[in-house]
């Protein structure tokens, strides 16, 4: 485990830190959280410009077997509403659907998001039969801009393939008589992306008549979309996040997409943790990382025990006092714009991160707008070292 930070307070005692009418809401989540994101592995053959875990620039930290098997389990032991498998890239984990089919055994529906990249035909019957929705991040509505934002050249027609397999055999599925798996696409929008919002609908989606959904939100000012530079090129504008999540916008995407196509849009504001968004019940998943370490706060970097080696509850319950910590009140606190929020990411991750962490973080390069030779460099970071 590691050492908390100094200030660190018990459950117990940190509860009176919380303003009135929130204890019962905070003494409520505290028997265990609603929804867990496990990011199973940092291998990833991608290099997004905005990843919030570096997963492709870092070692993987990925388990054995037998261990993600215990992760699994520790987990389940909580009963979440629901599990979502992330990454870098959980198609790339060997025995990935050996672990999700072990959770969805004990009723806990599995979500598994992916680039693409590793996805192969043969995984169409393995994830039918053991999650409950996929969901491929499509970023760019054109092979230019997906490709930049994800660094690889060929992720958006491999993120095409993709779907267009998922499509066909959720088709073929649906001949048969058989459960197709549902799947959609999740768009993280940047300012180079956010004027394609249009044509997911209307030149992507006609082409999956299979697909259900198209999931829209901003990148958020954290992990490498945390750097100044990135927010002053390619965060969204407040006023493009405004814009994004109004009725209106949302009213004009779902009359664009076809009419089996469910749009949802979001402002990710959500997973800030906000004190105010605490106390409204916008509680965020609980994260774990491949080595089932628990971040305190999901987006943020600060781990506070393992699930491998402490009790899953007690650990949730270290990642709730977390959440009341005077310098994560201090900084999320005032809080309102993006440029606001990418500060008080860097600070949080900076007090509550490991040395490795920080020294992670000093590495980082630059970000510089599209087109220019220290952004081509960033996108194509060098290839991962081994676990």
């Amino acid at each position: 485990m590691l050492s908390p930070p100094t200030g660190w307070q018990p459950l117990q005692a940190d509860r009176k830190a919380w303003p009135d009418g929130v204890r019962e809401l905070v003494m409520d989540v505290s028997k265990g959280p609603r929804d867990i994101v496990w990011d199973i592995t940092y291998t990833c053959p991608l290099r997004c410009v905005h990843c919030y875990s570096e997963s492709g620039r870092r070692p993987s930290r990925q388990l054995s077997h037998e261990d993600m098997v215990r992760v699994a389990d520790a987990l389940i032991s909580l009963r979440p509403k629901g599990i979502v498998l992330s990454g870098g890239e959980p198609l790339a984990v060997r025995g990935i659907f050996e672990i999700a089919d072990r959770i969805t055994g004990a009723g806990i529906p599995v979500i598994l998001y992916t680039g693409g990249w590793s996805f192969q035909p043969w995984m169409v019957d393995e994830l039918a039969r053991t999650v409950t929705r996929v969901s491929v991040s499509v970023d760019g509505a054109t092979a230019q801009v997906h490709d930049r934002v994800r660094g690889r050249a060929g992720s958006f027609q491999r993120a095409m393939n993709t779907l267009a397999t998922l499509d066909e055999a959720a088709r073929e599925r649906r001949a048969r008589g058989e459960a197709p798996v549902e799947f959609g696409l999740d768009c993280t929008l940047v300012r180079s992306s956010f004027d394609q919002m249009d044509d997911f609908c209307t030149t992507i989606a006609p082409r999956f008549p299979e697909m259900s959904f198209i999931w829209y939100g901003p990148a958020m000012p954290i992990g490498l979309a945390s750097r100044t530079g990135f927010v002053e090129h390619e965060i969204l504008t407040d006023a493009q996040v405004d814009l994004l999540v109004s009725a209106a916008q949302h009213t004009h995407l779902q009359s664009l997409a076809p009419a089996s196509v469910q749009v949802s849009v979001t402002d990710n504001r959500m997973l800030q943790m906000r004190p105010d968004l605490i106390a409204a019940g916008l509680i965020p998943a609980m994260q774990v990382e491949p080595d089932g370490n628990v971040r305190a706060m999901a987006i943020y970097e600060g781990t506070v025990g393992n699930v491998l080696t402490e009790p899953p509850l007690e650990v949730w319950q270290r990642a709730i006092a977390r959440w009341s910590d005077p310098v994560v009140t201090e900084a999320l606190g005032p809080a309102r714009t993006m440029k606001q929020w990418a500060e008080a990411t860097r600070r949080i991750d900076y007090v509550f991160g490991t040395d490795d962490d920080r020294a992670r973080i000093d590495r980082r390069p630059p970000f510089a707008a599209a087109g220019t030779a220290a952004n081509a460099a960033a996108g194509t970071a060098a290839p991962e070292r081994a676990g």
